[in-house]
């Protein structure tokens, strides 16, 4: 009788564990109250498909709409509630700012992109800029189209990627301003995307030629390689995940749109490939390391999916979306370090309205004040591994990790910006490391230039304060 009532008790038990247990299962999005949220900025109407906002533990910077050339805006985080028109933005560009990346050993360290075919790193004062910044620390050429892509190598000190419209990617030893590694014969098409892999020994690159390469970056040659990794003709996105496998977003043929997990092991085929809708904006991944979770931002949408990615079938697994009215610009992600722990926070969003930026905060729901040991286990802190120098010479790093126990304190101080004068011309960099041990002419005759008008102006400073006298 009870087996007639209540059925095979096995198949009770069964239908019982097809919900997948996960402690990330409710995680759920809340964006914090009106006052919390930074009001009248003319976010940049450009369309590209970058973030076109950056965030750290101290700042949060967004590209604007500037008149003659090209500007962004750096607030520090306290600084909410309205911004005047008038407060001052960095504004070196000739031309529209297409990208922006924090250093991450360096809070007060950005790197900017541009239509102008040049990228600027540039040093923000503690407490924020209290006057327009036009001198960048230092300025690097070597792209002949506008640069779109940029992304600071994890482990390495002053080591910065950035890849343009001439479908060439750079890698910059910032320190000496030169372009170390030139990679600017494998892609035959616009770069999509381009990133590193957690210690920065490998790059991985989707392009327009419907290809996804994994590469060597100071070889510049490619270690995998697969082709279509969505039939769609729209933007794919790659980014690096746990174990060395690939998340990638893309388009069905009929423009759908995809999420996939690929193993570069065996290209042949994904591990899963999901449908998730007929949108057409372009799906910005997002992946934290630490607890396997990867959040899926489209750029014209008005929500973010999540999704945690595991080692068992689907691989892929759906949690839930945060929606909300309006549709988001751009977005920026705030490091692990910058969290609330206490609160049991475990992503912070900067959602970039037309006029206003907007933090989301991703939290588990848990009554304990107490620190959960299980959602922050040790994660990258500031500290680099390794100098450029070594790095370009073959050293690798990996990362340096820290505790979030009683949340990020930086005991050490910010890692010291240096630039080092070199003589060594940016424009005619290798698809090599160059360790030449000769400056070429023009770089001398630049060199030789700016002296002369430095000594110029030194003589006018003198004859003003001579007949001053």
């Amino acid at each position: 009788k009870c087996l007639k009532h209540f059925g095979d008790p096995l198949q009770v038990i069964m239908s019982r564990k097809v919900v997948r247990t996960s402690k990330f299962r409710h995680v759920f999005g809340q964006a914090v109250k009106a006052d919390q949220c930074y009001d009248d900025i003319r976010i940049s109407q450009m369309t590209w498909d970058s973030n076109f906002c950056s965030v750290n533990p101290k700042f949060v910077a967004m590209i604007v709409e500037a008149s003659g050339g090209g500007a962004f805006i750096v607030l520090p985080l306290s600084k909410t509630g309205r911004i005047d028109m008038s407060y001052p933005n960095v504004c070196g560009h000739t031309g529209p700012v297409l990208d922006i990346e924090w250093c991450p050993h360096n809070d007060n360290i950005i790197a900017s992109g541009s239509e102008d075919c040049s990228v600027m790193i540039w040093e923000i004062p503690e407490g924020g800029l209290t006057q327009p910044l036009k001198d960048p620390v230092v300025k690097l050429d070597g792209h002949s189209k506008r640069v779109g892509i940029l992304s600071w190598h994890p482990t390495a000190h002053n080591v910065l990627m950035s890849a343009g419209c001439d479908n060439v990617v750079i890698l910059w030893n910032v320190a000496r301003g030169e372009a170390a590694v030139r990679i600017d014969s494998l892609h035959t098409d616009l770069i999509y995307s381009a990133c590193w892999n957690s210690d920065g020994s490998q790059i991985l690159t989707s392009c327009k030629d419907k290809k996804l390469r994994v590469l060597d970056p100071r070889k510049g040659t490619v270690i995998a390689e697969k082709d279509k990794p969505h039939e769609g003709s729209r933007p794919v996105r790659a980014v690096f995940v746990s174990e060395g496998k690939i998340l990638t977003t893309g388009f069905s043929r009929m423009s759908e749109r995809q999420v996939a997990l690929w193993d570069p092991k065996s290209f042949d085929e994904p591990l899963t490939l999901q449908e998730l809708d007929t949108s057409s904006g372009v799906l910005l991944p997002f992946f934290d390391p630490d607890t396997g979770v990867v959040y899926l931002c489209g750029k014209g949408d008005s929500s973010i999916r999540y999704f945690e990615v595991t080692d068992e079938a689907p691989y892929v697994h759906y949690l839930s979306m945060y929606s909300s009215k309006e549709s988001q610009k751009g977005m920026g992600y705030m490091p692990k370090r910058g969290l609330e722990v206490n609160k049991c926070e475990i992503a912070r969003f900067y959602k970039l309205h037309e006029r206003k930026c907007e933090p989301i905060v991703m939290t588990v729901p848990r009554k304990s004040d107490l620190f959960q040991e299980d959602l922050y286990p040790d994660t990258v802190g500031p500290e680099p591994s390794v100098e450029a120098d070594d790095w370009f010479a073959g050293k690798e790093g990996k990362p340096i990790l820290i505790s979030l126990k009683d949340g990020f304190v930086a005991t050490t101080k910010n890692k010291e910006f240096k630039v080092i004068k070199s003589l060594m011309s940016t424009t005619s960099a290798s698809s090599v490391p160059r360790h030449g041990n000769g400056a070429d002419v023009q770089a001398l005759q630049n060199e030789v230039k700016e002296l002369r008008e430095m000594v110029e102006d030194l003589t006018k400073r003198v004859t003003e304060l001579e007949s001053k006298n």
